[in-house]
């Protein structure tokens, strides 16, 4: 990338083809940046850009600084309900991770380095509808699949 300064935020948008349905499962690894304040990952309707009012069937932040995991959803431009209930926190600086999001029939379930780490009810429907998957924060990725 000549001419661009390196940023220190890893910027991702990929399309989901066909949208999502139950049984897929997204892949997101990459290492986390040495001094990381968050990380979002994120499933939603609108690939074009993050100002318009896409819906968000889910949207994973990660914080640093408070070692949590917030999931939440957007409908109709607007927010529900955050979760943040976690059985432990996986994330480490300068650490590698592989995050995978599986879609089943009533929720995602969230893993990362193959071990559960919560659920996530689905909101949105049709799933079909969730065609892009974004990723940004104090990361670098190394796959998304």
């Amino acid at each position: 990338m000549e001419g661009k300064d390196k940023k220190e935020n890893e910027e991702y948008v990929g399309e989901i083809k066909g949208g999502l349905r139950p049984t897929m499962r997204l892949v997101v690894m990459g290492i986390v940046n040495k001094k990381p304040q968050s990380m979002v990952v994120s499933l939603s309707s609108d690939p074009v850009d993050e100002a318009s009012e896409g819906d968000v069937g889910l949207q994973v932040t990660v914080s640093f600084l408070t070692k949590a995991v917030q999931r939440n959803a957007r409908l109709a431009g607007t927010w529900g309900i955050s979760e943040n209930n976690l059985a432990y926190f996986p994330f480490a600086a300068g650490e590698p991770f592989k995050m995978e999001i599986v879609c089943e029939h009533q929720q995602f379930r969230i893993l990362v380095d193959g071990q559960p780490l919560c659920g996530f009810t689905h909101r949105l429907s049709p799933l079909a509808s969730l065609t892009a998957l974004r990723v940004s924060g104090d990361l670098h990725l190394t796959k998304v699949a």
